[in-house]
């Protein structure tokens, strides 16, 4: 992705896996107590007076922040600058359904080109609107070793139009901590990493911190492994970002199957608690409990996390239109990313909502054959999509690897008389250019915009999100191991 700050990183939420965590019977007084001390909150008079409307709905939008800041112990773990300044690494706006049963998590890389809208500065006075910047920047405004939560929640209601409701800060600490407190997470690596490869700035390589194949992560070794952004895949925040998202959902699963004893929780309460900083909306104990019976029916299988849909912009990221407004339609909408209304309305779905047979669901490829290339970095690619295409009756005679590893569109290129078969192909790839060639066959060249489970998943339908979110989607039960250990 071109130039980077020499910092560490971290983009990780927590909010779903908290709002598990604190699900503990209200009569015990003591835990109050213990975890209102626990909790820092931001002061809501950096919030901007121009604010988007409250939804219409019962839905929530949470907006989470992923810290490196050098306070509370972080800097022994690899966090922060030697300016001090506290800067952000994630932002995640989990929309919950009015339903409440259902839930969506939509990342912002943090080199995404945006507005960010006048942000209160330390000494009372307010910013200039500044546009076409990077999304971390909001964070960093006023210069502080606390950062700007503030700053981020109207950028991102500036970005997507809707009002965010809550904000939480998580920092490195408290991720290690928790890691730790559940016994570690199954994580797969596709080969060994090494210290020059979390910190490319090494001369040396440095010893090994991951073999390759299945192992549990915990504590430092967790956030180490959040952090990676070289030696997996094509080295791209992007990349890191999918592998963090299947990371937390294999965190909140762990959680989940442990059990929601007291004697379980209260640990991992009291971790997220030390770990975070809220607004005063969630300022106490029993705000944050509140708010947390009120995920309590939200289904895993029913948890999906994207990203929002970008393209590369030189070095940098840009927000594509009008796919990002359609999804933030969806949101506000209460339509869940396949166009089913998750409003909790009685009645069936809104009017023009309601989403008609997609079009791989109609996908047949009985007897056409599709060679399959990756054309990026990213390893699996190929044997990903040749799963999705012989799951629909194609014969893939060939995978492997193209001549040119940095394609950032899919290309589908067919020969004399394929063109019919070649736009079934494409049905699957909804992104994809299409291209005549001379030889026979058809052969698919995948793309930095290809994302791993897109073609074997119906696409949405315009009354849904387009094409570009629903390729990010990861369904937060997902095997992080069946995700990255692709040959």
């Amino acid at each position: 992705m071109g130039r980077r700050r020499k910092r560490s990183r971290l983009r990780i939420t927590l909010v779903t896996g908290l709002a598990m965590l604190v699900l503990i019977t209200g009569g015990a007084g003591w835990l109050y107590l213990k975890l209102n001390g626990n909790i820092d909150t931001f002061g809501s008079d950096g919030l901007s007076s121009n604010r988007p409307d409250a939804d219409a709905s019962k839905g929530e939008n949470v907006l989470v922040i992923g810290t490196d800041a050098r306070t509370g112990g972080n800097s022994d773990l690899g966090g922060g600058d030697s300016d001090d300044v506290g800067r952000s690494d994630t932002a995640f706006l989990l929309h919950v359904y009015a339903d409440h049963r259902h839930a969506v998590g939509v990342s912002i890389p943090r080199d995404t080109l945006v507005t960010i809208p006048p942000c209160r500065l330390p000494d009372g006075t307010w910013s200039d609107t500044r546009t076409n910047v990077m999304f971390n920047a909001a964070y960093t405004t006023g210069q502080t070793a606390e950062g700007n939560p503030a700053c981020t929640q109207n950028t991102v209601e500036r970005l997507t139009g809707l009002r965010v409701d809550h904000t939480v800060v998580v920092d490195f600490k408290g991720f290690s901590q928790l890691t730790d407190v559940v016994g570690g997470v199954r994580v797969c690596l596709p080969n060994d990493v090494y210290q020059k490869d979390l910190n490319p700035n090494r001369a040396t390589q440095g010893k090994r911190l991951f073999k390759k194949g299945e192992q549990t992560v915990a504590g430092q070794q967790a956030l180490d492994y959040v952090r990676i952004r070289h030696g997996i895949g094509d080295g791209s925040d992007i990349g890191r970002i999918q592998r963090q998202q299947s990371f937390v959902s294999s965190l909140i699963k762990k959680i989940k199957s442990d059990g929601f004893t007291p004697t379980k929780l209260l640990p991992l309460a009291d971790a997220a608690t030390k770990s975070m900083t809220v607004d005063p909306g969630l300022g106490s104990a029993d705000k944050l409990l509140a708010f947390a019976m009120s995920l309590k029916n939200v289904d895993l299988h029913n948890t999906q996390f994207v990203t929002i849909p970008w393209k590369y912009e030189g070095d940098r990221v840009a927000v594509v239109h009008p796919d990002a407004d359609a999804l933030w339609a969806a949101l506000k909408e209460d339509r869940t990313l396949d166009g089913k209304d998750a409003s909790g309305k009685k009645g069936g779905a809104k009017a023009g909502a309601s989403p008609s047979p997609s079009a791989t669901e109609e996908v047949s490829g009985e007897g056409v054959s599709v060679s399959v290339y990756n054309g990026t970095a990213t390893p699996g690619l190929a044997a990903d999509a040749a799963a999705a295409l012989t799951g629909r009756g194609f014969t893939v005679p060939a995978t492997g690897n193209a001549a040119d590893r940095a394609h950032a569109t899919t290309t589908i290129t067919y020969g004399p008389g394929e063109k019919a078969h070649a736009s079934a192909v494409a049905r699957l790839f909804p992104d994809a250019e299409l291209t005549a060639g001379t030889a026979p066959g058809i052969g698919v060249v995948l793309g930095a915009d290809y994302r791993p489970g897109s073609a074997a998943s119906p696409a949405p339908t315009p009354t849904a999100v387009p094409s570009g979110v629903a390729g990010t989607a990861r369904s937060a039960d997902q095997d992080i191991c069946s995700h990255l250990s692709y040959g």
